[in-house]
């Protein structure tokens, strides 16, 4: 902030954005005006001047949130289908190809057991793309710029690239859905390698849709939603699926100790990481006026019904799967190589053969929606971590180049899908590891008034819960980390020197997001400060 000419009063950005509502005698009254304000600007260092700005209640910010409230628009659901559609490319991620290999296993192993864990994390994720939504409407920026903004040069670019090898990964599993896909639908008579080669062109075609707007683009994606529901809900409606085993699934915590991975997997797949970055990006395709308070709390409004719609949808496609093949294949000897292809042979030889096919078709609209997705979410976050534009297709190039030689090699050399299944199971185990730094990002932005303004920053009791949810997650991202790892290399002393060194590396730059650049720095410099008294007095005593 900038002390002007003739005594004025320096005001927040919360101040700034609400100063239309109020006339110039109102702001006056209502603005604290005295001069340790400016003793606080031309005497405090940039790090203060935060402090400052975030602890500094002001009742202009008290007046507005009244003004608001008397004057909340009613309900419109002309505005509401008017901000409809970012959500849909938001809420595949949920249901991408990784997740549907959690849903088939989860209901082959654990039976309708884990519905009510697919539920919490559903409203889980909810929490966090709605803490998405309101950062990139209240500040016209979204999570990558931001994090660009705030974070140091080295930080920065660490977070850059986990969100790229996240994006990679998510990308690899859909490459993976997708070829599976085709190969079911033509009754193999496109194997594995084909299809692949098939997935990576399409992506291309995908592109195109882009550049016809992002209206087109939200249809195309509500497209492959319906397929996905459709397919999977006559799957459901066909299979006599026990409605109140269905009910006390959901409404009945249980966790068999059997079922412990499989829970703990289905948290790590459900919430991806590069989704919140996207959140924060696809809600300002909606013309919002930043400067009108009124404005962007109805924006807020909207979009989080409009996200609680998509996930309740992408909650029904998962629900249909897990029912599905708890109903089939729960209490049944299962083999190894349960997965994605196999579940549906599975299918065919206990449904019928249709459902092989509707299984391929679902799969394959999962796949397609999915990649549109990761490679949308990528422009994002090259963008706003680096302030670097690259073309989208030749981004295409580069992520899908990378995801296919994995994917390729073990289609062509092992010729058998389950390599791929525990391909897919080690890239949930990335997508785990990457997803702190995604959520705790949002969560430090949501909860400074120095970013957010005082009318838009979380409240106490929110963070608490957010912080509680986020500390839950690390929890039950470090368990999946070990146990599947030591599961698929098992237990040797290489494995455990690597979580040592890996994990200490690893948890300390957790710890570093989770404390903030700000408060980490001046930590530092009252370590160094104290530290320098320390050895003065030492210095002192030894002279004596």
């Amino acid at each position: 902030m900038v002390a002007k000419a003739g005594g004025s009063t320096p005001r927040s950005s919360s101040q700034i954005e609400l100063s239309e509502h109020f006339s110039h005698s109102e702001v006056s009254q209502v603005t604290p005006s005295s001069s340790d304000d400016l003793e606080v600007e031309t005497g405090l260092s940039r790090s203060n001047s935060k402090d400052y700005q975030e602890e500094s209640a002001t009742l202009i910010d008290i007046a507005a949130l009244s003004n608001y409230e008397h004057r909340q628009a009613k309900f419109s659901f002309r505005e509401l289908a008017r901000f409809f559609g970012p959500g849909l490319l938001t809420c595949v991620a949920y249901v991408d190809p990784g997740n549907l290999e959690a849903d088939l296993q989860s209901g082959g192993f654990a039976g309708y057991a884990l519905l009510w864990l697919f539920l919490v994390c559903t409203i889980m994720g909810f929490a966090f793309q709605c803490l998405s939504s309101r950062l990139g409407i209240a500040t016209g920026l979204n999570l990558a710029q931001h994090c660009g903004k705030e974070y140091p040069r080295v930080p920065r670019y660490l977070m850059w690239v986990c969100m790229e090898i996240a994006i990679i990964g998510a990308d690899i599993q859909e490459v993976i859905g997708s070829a599976i896909a085709i190969a079911l639908l033509s009754n193999n008579v496109i194997p594995l390698w084909a299809g692949v080669l098939v997935t990576a062109a399409d992506a291309f075609v995908l592109l195109l849709i882009e550049q016809w707007g992002v209206r087109q683009l939200e249809a195309v994606f509500g497209a492959f939603i319906a397929v996905m529901a459709g397919s999977f809900g006559v799957m459901y409606s066909n299979a006599h699926i026990p409605q109140s085993q269905v009910l006390q699934g959901l409404v009945i915590p249980r966790l068999p100790r059997a079922a412990l991975p499989l829970a703990v997997g289905t948290v790590g797949a459900l919430i991806m990481p590069h989704n919140m970055y996207l959140q924060s990006a696809v809600v300002q395709s909606r013309p919002i006026a930043h400067h009108e308070v009124e404005k962007k709390q109805s924006a807020l409004r909207y979009v989080r019904i409009e996200t609680a719609i998509a996930l309740f949808c992408s909650f029904l496609i998962n629900l249909f799967i897990v029912s599905v093949f708890a109903k089939g294949f729960y209490g049944r000897e299962l083999p190894e190589d349960f997965g994605l292809q196999h579940a549906g042979e599975y299918l065919a030889s206990h449904f019928g053969a249709s459902y092989k096919y509707i299984w391929g078709l679902g799969l394959l609209a999962a796949g397609q929606a999915s990649t549109m997705s990761g490679t949308y979410t990528g422009q994002f976050v090259m963008s706003g971590f680096l302030d670097f534009k690259m073309a989208p297709w030749k981004r295409s190039c580069v992520t899908r180049t990378v995801a296919i030689v994995p994917t390729l090699i073990i289609a062509v050399v092992f010729q058998a899908s389950h390599k791929l299944d525990q391909l897919n199971q080690l890239l949930n185990i990335l997508q785990s590891i990457m997803l702190p730094f995604a959520i705790i990002p949002v969560v430090y932005m949501t909860s400074h008034p120095r970013i957010m303004g005082k009318m838009f920053t979380s409240s106490k009791q929110l963070q608490v819960v957010i912080w509680i949810l986020v500390g839950a997650i690390l929890a039950i991202n470090a368990y999946m980390i070990v146990s599947v790892t030591e599961g698929l290399f098992g237990n040797t002393w290489w494995l455990d020197l690597s979580f040592v060194v890996g994990g200490a590396i690893y948890y300390s730059f957790v710890i570093y997001l989770i404390i903030g650049p700000d408060k980490f720095y001046n930590v530092v410099d009252w370590t160094k400060s104290k530290g320098g008294s320390v050895f003065a007095a030492s210095a002192a005593s030894v002279e004596i």
